[in-house]
């Protein structure tokens, strides 16, 4: 048996403590989600960049090199965006229909974070055009109706050739001038959060699946970055 005096483990111990103080240093922190929405929406699009590369290398593909022939950039754009009819399609409220592929590399990549296609593209789409939903509901106020023909009246005054496309400082004068401006800004709020309200089912998919895909995109970057260190050593 070996004995030790005070001094000699005191040594010991100390140089054991620095020893794991250091092992403890070089240990990589756990990726987590960003908490800022722009933030998370930049880990989302690096995901969705990622997964989308990869699915066009797989098919001999890259995004980055545009092809020389119209039938190379057809393939592509089939590799891409999908072909055939749209299988994926929802009719908003304001009456547009968005429709969309449920196949190709970018399908594909959003198949893999959002995990349930159809019910992200639904819930997506939506929520996009929440602010278009409530606008188009400010139509029918009659305060808004009446700012809306005085605009007019400014920006093509009776008696003049109509523009197809008002002058955008015309338009921006008129907007003021008529009262627009100010009606927008007191009815918009409120129609916004009507229509929050109406759709409520598919904000609440919108946040569960986007929760889900940041988790996984969180993943997906840890898995990439051990890669390229591997790939470096």
């Amino acid at each position: 048996m070996f004995h030790r005096s005070g001094r000699a483990r005191g040594m010991l111990a100390s140089t054991v403590a620095a020893l794991l103080l250091a092992g403890c240093a070089t240990v990589a922190a756990e990726p987590s989600v960003p908490s800022e929405p722009q933030a998370q929406d930049a880990l989302l699009r690096t995901a969705e960049r990622t997964l989308v590369e990869r699915c066009l290398h797989a098919q001999g593909l890259t995004p980055v090199t545009r092809p020389r022939t119209a039938a190379a950039d057809s393939r592509l754009q089939a590799a891409l965006f999908g072909a055939g009819p749209r299988e994926l399609s929802v009719t908003l409220a304001t009456g547009q229909t968005v429709t969309a592929h449920s196949d190709g590399c970018l399908a594909t990549a959003r198949s893999a974070l959002y995990g349930e296609q159809v019910r992200w593209f639904r819930a997506q789409v939506t929520v996009d055009n929440l602010r278009t939903e409530a606008q188009a509901r400010m139509k029918s106020d009659p305060a808004h109706r009446a700012a809306l023909d005085r605009w007019t009246r400014c920006a093509a005054p009776p008696g003049r050739p109509r523009p197809e496309r008002p002058d955008p400082a015309v338009a921006a004068r008129c907007e003021r001038e008529s009262g627009l401006a100010d009606v927008r800004a007191r009815l918009e709020p409120a129609e916004l959060a009507e229509v929050r309200a109406l759709r409520r089912d598919q904000l609440t998919a919108y946040r569960q699946l986007r929760t889900r895909a940041l988790q996984r995109a969180v993943e997906l970057s840890a898995r990439t970055t051990a890669q390229k260190g591997n790939h470096v050593s």
